[in-house]
């Protein structure tokens, strides 16, 4: 199938029309995290250094989070595809219940992670800033379990709105919490630190109370919630359907976001200052991050309802598309990235060592933002296909076996630092957007052609099924 960009115009505006909110969601989120690290490097390079050791470890639980709730969008997605609105309140039913189970036993483990801190070779102050802040945000994912738990059911019935102006909101307050609670402001006391913790934790908790309320007053949930108050709609059969998708894609989340804080702590190995400057570009990259999972998120929603209305060459053409925005936007991140290098780090910290070597990782960054459009575009397209095993063990491969042997083996073995495991990031998500794109460029072109032929299609239920 050769498309032009005619063809692929209308495939544009629909994602770009679910993509936009998801983007302002997504990176809402990360905001917060930003507001962090710029509040917090004020107060000084180890209290920075300490916020990204925390992060380091936190962000690993909250990816999980993330994928174990948003395995119910792309089954709720074909399912309102199809115009079946009571499997989607099932769903969504069957999701809470899980979701609630998952944030219980992740709070746990990653309390007890804690604890072990002292012993993943970061320095003792640290340490110190890093558990200030680490316990409180612990606890901010029970509220933000409760968020995402009714985000996912929207996004999967198309809404993506309610959430984008939701996770605004929060952010607002976020950012005012973080100046009264960090400085003192205000005449509340100056808690540091734990200040910008415990503004995340009330932003969170605002946020999942909103979108509760709204989940029972707006009119687009209304068959929902009717539907789950008459019939009793927890069953095994659901849970199963959900866990086949929920956990491989929190298990995919976490081989990624796992192997980027393992680089963070080699960082750490290097020494504090190399650590600040690393949370300075990750950060960075973070922020541009969500606007490729915005898309990517885009991607699933769309693909699942077009192959939920049976619709296979809409299939291939929204994934695409959403390949092609991708680039285009983080394409434009990056040069942004590299023409101001230098006055980005500024933002966060004024001390020379640190900004000597934000500077050289800005622009290292920079340079993998193309790539990660591409992996992440094409990975939630998969999603939207429900194909989900292959994908984890490409991303098992790309990040175990390509990206931290060789960030250790450029940034210890061949002296180059911090850039060193930056370019070894790098390679990695080289390796993982190829193949991810490879991988939603066959599927959906033998899914197109089968249809084309007049071949049944039968429901994809995992990886080996296409």
């Amino acid at each position: 199938m050769n498309a032009t960009l005619q063809n692929y115009l209308p495939f544009y505006k629909r994602n770009l029309k679910v993509a936009l909110p998801v983007m302002a969601t997504q990176a809402g989120q990360v905001m917060v995290q930003l507001a962090d690290n710029i509040m917090v490097g004020h107060l000084g390079a180890m209290e920075l250094a300490g916020v990204s050791f925390a992060n380091a470890i936190f962000v690993i639980g909250f990816v999980a989070a993330i994928g174990f709730c948003q395995g119910l969008t792309p089954l709720a997605g074909q399912s309102f595809g199809k115009g079946d609105k009571g499997y989607v309140a099932k769903l969504f039913a069957n999701s809470c219940v899980l979701n609630v189970i998952m944030m219980i036993a992740l709070c746990a483990i990653m309390t007890v992670a804690g604890l072990f801190m002292n012993r993943m070779g970061q320095e003792e102050v640290v340490v110190g800033f890093a558990r200030e802040y680490y316990y409180i945000c612990v606890i901010s994912l029970i509220p933000s379990v409760a968020f995402f738990s009714v985000r996912y059911l929207s996004e999967g019935i198309g809404n993506t709105i309610n959430a984008m102006w939701i996770t605004l909101g929060a952010n607002v307050i976020n950012i005012f919490l973080n100046w009264v609670m960090i400085f003192g402001k205000l005449g509340c006391p100056a808690f540091g630190v734990a200040g910008a913790a415990y503004a995340t934790l009330i932003s969170r908790i605002l946020s999942a109370a909103a979108f509760i309320i709204l989940l029972f007053v707006k009119k687009e949930y209304k068959p929902y919630i009717a539907l789950l108050k008459s019939n009793n709609a927890v069953d095994r059969t659901t849970i199963k359907s959900l866990l086949k998708i929920s956990l491989p894609v929190s298990a995919q989340g976490i081989l990624e976001v796992f192997a980027f804080s393992l680089a963070a702590i080699m960082v750490g190995w290097l020494g504090a200052y190399q650590l600040a400057a690393h949370q300075i570009a990750q950060s960075l990259s973070s922020l541009t991050f969500m606007i490729a999972l915005g898309i990517g998120s885009a991607a699933t929603i769309r693909v699942s309802h077009q192959y939920g209305e049976g619709n296979f060459y809409g299939v291939r053409m929204a994934g695409k598309a959403a390949v092609h925005m991708s680039i285009l936007l983080m394409g434009g991140c990056g040069i942004l990235f590299i023409i101001f290098n230098k006055q980005i780090p500024m933002l966060y910290t004024t001390d020379p060592q640190v900004l000597e070597i934000a500077w050289k990782l800005v622009v290292v960054m920079s340079l993998y933002q193309i790539f990660d459009a591409i992996q992440m575009a094409s990975m939630n397209a998969l999603k939207g296909l429900k194909d989900i095993n292959r994908p984890l063990l490409i991303s098992a491969i790309s990040y175990y076996l390509v990206c931290l042997p060789c960030a250790y083996l450029l940034g210890f073995t061949a002296g180059l630092g911090p850039v060193g495991v930056w370019i070894g990031l790098l390679i990695g998500l080289i390796f993982a957007a190829v193949l991810f794109y490879i991988r939603f460029d066959r599927l959906s072109a033998r899914l197109h052609a089968s249809h084309t032929r007049g071949v049944s299609v039968p429901p994809v239920k995992s990886s080996k099924s296409l």
